[in-house]
């Protein structure tokens, strides 16, 4: 008894100093969370835009074993930060509001390239719970997308204020998996070859890397970015091509299982976990069960069926403890007090 009177009672203290924090500092810490830490692309990151790029962008078609946003000379490719960023030493990027990206239109594309960029934003729409939409007059952060012959490339996440989006035409909007893939790095995504653990799944045929872009194969740390639970994912629209940067045609991304290597660097829309990435980014993982009916990126049915079997019995047996649904309430009274004063 005394025990439980205990927890009650540092509930309670929990929840008081909760309601004197200030408003700005829960939306900070909802910004930054889950956000990748971006400090280990270093001084990369601020290359300015430029023609090389665009002319190798010329030269690429359907057939090419590599895709457009890999022939930049950006980080990792395609990853780029105005210089006018929030901090001017780092790249600091923040998640879009409710999950609502405004969205200009300002390039000189082709009736095809239009068709493929709605098209892409329509896949968002009804995979995840991203939401694309004309900006409007009180919009001070969004997205332009532009066209200029400077390659494929996008910032990572929402920098503030107007931030490019760059689809060089056609090169860029011939595939629709390719502004899929550069809306996923403006909603807050990272390639996936560049994930922490990615050494046990591939292997990295330095040998066959263009010399000065060793750096697009850095790994991110792993105490600074998350998987969101996902295993490594061959099929991500995220992931590199195996030849990506080669200087010799050979492969640069070898998979440790030889089965997946036909499935590396696939643009034809969103992997199954990318779906759940973005959904749990963005806090409505029922959207991905809803369309996947799963919650999680793991291709392995079973596991899937026993992870979910766990995660029931664990959910029901906390959902039986008294102390735990008086400390839900306490928790669903302070979002409410939270949205209330928002307002």
């Amino acid at each position: 008894m005394l025990e439980k009177i205990y927890v009650l009672y540092m509930l309670h203290l929990i929840f008081q100093f909760a309601l004197t924090l200030p408003l700005q500092d829960v939306d900070q810490n909802e910004d930054l969370f889950l956000m990748p830490d971006l400090s280990y692309l270093g001084s990369s990151v601020f290359k300015e835009p430029n023609s090389e790029s665009g002319k190798l962008v010329d030269t690429w078609n359907e057939t090419s074993e590599i895709n457009p946003e890999e022939l930049g000379e950006y980080a990792e490719g395609d990853i780029r930060f105005p210089k006018k960023g929030r901090n001017g030493m780092i790249a600091e990027t923040f998640r879009w509001p409710n999950g609502v990206i405004p969205y200009t239109i300002e390039g000189n594309f082709d009736s095809d390239s239009l068709k493929n960029i709605e098209r892409a934003m329509d896949i968002y729409h009804k995979y995840t719970c991203i939401k694309f939409r004309g900006k409007q007059s009180s919009d001070d952060d969004y997205i332009a997308i532009v066209s200029a012959s400077t390659g494929c490339w996008s910032s990572v996440g929402r920098i503030g204020g107007r931030q490019e989006v760059n689809l060089q035409n056609p090169g860029c909007t011939s595939k629709v998996g390719t502004p899929i893939h550069e809306l996923m790095h403006a909603a807050g995504f990272l390639h996936e070859q560049n994930r922490f653990e990615r050494d046990d799944f591939v292997t990295i045929a330095w040998q066959n890397i263009k010399r000065g872009h060793e750096s697009n194969f850095d790994k991110a740390e792993s105490s600074k970015t998350t998987g969101f639970g996902v295993p490594y994912d061959f099929r991500s629209v995220m992931h590199y091509s195996g030849t990506a940067f080669s200087v010799n045609g050979k492969p640069t991304i070898i998979p440790k299982d030889s089965t997946k290597t036909e499935k590396m660097g696939q643009r034809e829309g969103f992997s199954r976990g990318d779906i759940t990435k973005l959904n749990k980014m963005y806090n409505c993982p029922e959207k991905t069960t809803a369309v996947t009916g799963s919650n999680n990126g793991n291709t392995n049915s079973n596991s899937n069926a026993e992870s979910n079997k766990t995660d029931n019995k664990n959910e029901n047996k906390e959902n039986s403890n008294p102390l735990v649904n008086i400390a839900q309430g306490i928790i669903h009274a302070l979002f409410q007090k939270t949205k209330a004063q928002r307002k």
